[in-house]
């Protein structure tokens, strides 16, 4: 006896691809200056998340310093990364400098780290920890600690160009 197949599955129409895409997103504010202002962090921290859910993503954790931010986030990659990051650092850019701070910008590259499931609550937590973690370690020695442990190859002189 034939099985009973499904119409769309005899033309390809049907679709069956799933993704789960986590990233751990890290930047900094240009020439790494303390800019991001305690007072409104969490503003930012919302726009930035609003973006990120506009472009099919959700925020599972921000935070950061004065001088950088850190997210962890799923993505859809449907629309690229690339585009992504370029809306995040230019809207949110604008943003702060319309609501806040006139002479703000971000730095031109970033570092995007993919993360497991079962990684995803030590990165949160690490995110969220940044004020302490901070305390004893600068944010260069941090971004390069991050590119070490997920083996990314740099050259430190061109690191902060």
């Amino acid at each position: 006896m034939p099985a009973n197949i499904h119409p769309a599955c005899e033309t390809g129409d049907i679709a069956m691809s799933h993704t789960h895409f986590l990233f751990h997103i890290v930047f900094a504010t240009k020439d790494r200056r303390l800019l991001i202002a305690n007072e409104w962090e969490s503003e930012l921290h919302a726009y930035i998340s609003g973006i990120i859910k506009n472009h099919g993503g959700q925020t599972l954790e921000i935070g950061g310093m004065p001088d950088h931010l850190h997210i962890a986030t799923q993505l859809d990659l449907k629309a690229g990364f690339p585009d992504l990051m370029r809306d995040v650092k230019a809207s949110s850019s604008r943003w702060v400098r319309q609501n806040r701070l006139r002479e703000f910008s971000w730095q031109r590259r970033y570092g995007a780290f993919t993360i497991s499931e079962s990684a995803l609550e030590p990165v949160r937590r690490y995110i969220r920890n940044q004020k302490s973690h901070h305390l004893g370690q600068s944010f260069e020695d941090e971004y390069r600690s991050l590119l070490r442990k997920h083996r990314i190859a740099f050259e430190d002189e061109y690191l902060w160009a």
